[in-house]
């Protein structure tokens, strides 16, 4: 039986119209059973290309094993994508486009036309003369986060099936659900897919390479106020929707996601609801540095006592809940990691560049649970939002440069 041919924009092409959204509100994993439907298609390709152990597990984790040929003890690494989309805008129905031969300039999508892909906004366009671009037509999001990652892992595998001479140790595949939501490594089953380093493809301009991310905390802080009838309340009623605003109005304006970039981290209020009677606060905390997490999460606590002494009748609980934390604390113990991606990089023509992601990525949780796992570069761009793109020459690279990475590992293995 002859392998499939399928270039990466025919994968991606394949993969961008399932909708895959992910739901932070339900409490299953996955969250959405939709996420599901590409996973079996993912199951099902995987066995075309003769992977014998690719399956599907019960909470939408995709697991496969490209075998060794090589005779060398190499250690067992892992490419890992998400399946999921993010739910800050709809992924329903997508309509991906190509920009062929772009020539430079604005691209104005067709779909609705009042969405502009500026090159004053997005001025890595610029890189991009004589490529094909694949974007949205406007009204959904592309599903390139991670997508891209996903068809770039999968043409991999193709193409080191279809070259036997490239010798290579054992490669594990793993795809996820609910990344975009935080918990894409929480049914992973790391004795079940036997990596000892991964990496994940879930990166953006080609080149980069991300080692560090934020530590990451929520805080949610729950108010009890005094409910009274307005018409008697003078002197009793504790309002405690005035209590949490009160506490957002004095967060410092210099430690917002709006204020801060680079290694600032910063105290931001994602959520806040109730009434009268109860009201609940939710932020998240990032820092680069656990330290700072701890500073930020004090100072919350600081305003949010200060708040209370004017409400003497109300009460609130502080809940801190540990979301994940900065992956580069694991890396460093294993420098070969990085030290083989950027040759990997090198050998397809670029020079990388090391960044810190503000955010957080599976490798994250990945690399605390035991599995070191570094963020490699896909190509795509605007992630999030209806002006996401992607250059499929630059998809093109990222799977040269998983191939050259196993090569890598080959090589230098005892």
């Amino acid at each position: 039986m002859s392998l499939p041919t399928d270039t990466v924009l025919d994968r991606f092409l394949r993969y961008v119209v399932i909708d895959t959204q992910s739901d932070a509100t339900s409490t299953t994993q996955p969250s959405t059973e939709k996420q599901k439907n590409l996973g079996r298609i993912l199951e099902q390709e995987l066995k075309l290309l003769g992977l014998e152990d690719a399956h599907l597990d019960e909470h939408g984790n995709v697991y496969a094993t490209v075998p060794a040929n090589t005779d060398k003890d190499v250690p067992v690494i892992c490419f890992c994508s998400h399946m999921d989309t993010a739910p800050d805008f709809s992924g329903t129905g997508v309509k991906p486009q190509i920009v062929k031969n772009y020539q430079g300039g604005d691209i104005r999508l067709v779909g609705d036309t009042t969405q502009v892909i500026r090159v004053s906004e997005h001025p890595e366009l610029q890189a991009q003369i004589g490529h094909d671009i694949v974007t949205t037509d406007g009204t959904t999001l592309l599903g390139a986060d991670d997508k891209a990652g996903i068809a770039e892992i999968m043409t991999a595998a193709q193409f080191l099936l279809a070259n036997p001479q490239i010798k290579h140790g054992a490669v594990k595949i793993l795809f996820t659900t609910d990344e975009e939501i935080g918990r894409g490594a929480d049914k992973v089953d790391l004795q079940k897919l036997g990596a000892r380093f991964a990496y994940t493809l879930d990166g953006s301009t080609i080149g980069e390479i991300e080692n560090e991310t934020f530590s990451a905390d929520g805080v949610t802080i729950a108010i009890s106020g005094v409910a009274m009838h307005p018409g008697t309340a003078k002197g009793k009623m504790e309002n405690a929707i005035k209590i949490a605003s009160a506490v957002v109005a004095r967060l410092p304006q210099d430690q917002a996601p709006e204020t801060t970039e680079g290694k600032q981290g910063f105290i931001h209020p994602v959520g806040i609801e109730g009434a009268m009677e109860s009201a609940k606060l939710s932020l998240i905390i990032r820092d680069f540095e656990d330290e700072g997490l701890a500073e930020k999460e004090e100072l919350l606590r600081a305003i949010t006592e200060e708040v209370m002494t004017d409400y003497p009748g109300s009460t609130y609980t502080f809940t801190v809940r540990q979301q994940y934390r900065n992956m580069k604390r694991v890396l460093d113990q294993h420098p070969e990691i990085i030290e083989n991606l950027i040759d990997a990089t090198r050998r397809v023509g670029l020079e990388p560049q090391i960044h810190s992601i503000r955010g957080g990525t599976d490798g994250s949780r990945l690399s605390f649970m035991g599995l070191p796992c570094p963020n490699i570069f896909t190509g795509g761009h605007a992630y999030h939002s209806p002006l996401e793109w992607v250059s499929v020459q630059d998809m093109e690279t990222s799977v040269k440069t998983i191939v050259e990475l196993v090569k890598v590992w080959e090589e230098r293995a005892a």
